[in-house]
């Protein structure tokens, strides 16, 4: 398991992976402000459990093949990945699905809350139009 927390050029970000069995599952944490060391591990403690729970989506993890690297290439993989700031890929993927299954679950959540209310109003206005009938 791991957490990396970065500043994404607003608020401050945890993120935590977890690799499984060769499938990763993220889990994104806003922190706001800059966070103390106190307030990490707080988070640590008390709510990574209950986020890394309600994520559901395990991405599988791509291995690549090994093949020879030029020594002069090889430095520049280096260099680069020294750089590297952030999350992985595989980790932005995780988070991507979790949004997508997230969001289609409130649509539906929506369209019923929608359908709900419109039957409502239908019977308040069937019950209405009786009452008028009825000279009340």
């Amino acid at each position: 398991m791991k957490l990396t927390v970065y500043h994404d050029g607003q608020y401050w970000v945890g993120v935590v992976e977890e690799e499984f069995q060769g499938k990763l599952k993220t889990c994104r944490h806003i922190f706001g402000p800059e966070p103390q060391n106190e307030e990490i591990l707080n988070f640590v403690n008390n709510d990574l459990l209950n986020l890394l729970n309600r994520s559901s989506q395990y991405v599988a993890i791509k291995e690549a093949e090994e093949k020879k690297i030029n020594p002069k290439r090889l430095a520049r993989l280096a260099a680069k990945e020294v750089k590297k700031v952030g999350i992985s890929t595989q980790a932005q993927l995780a988070l991507q699905l979790e949004r997508e299954n997230n969001k289609k679950e409130k649509k539906v959540l929506t369209r019923q809350q929608k359908e709900e209310h419109k039957e409502t109003l239908r019977q308040l206005k069937i019950q209405k139009a009786k009452a008028k009938h009825r000279g009340r």
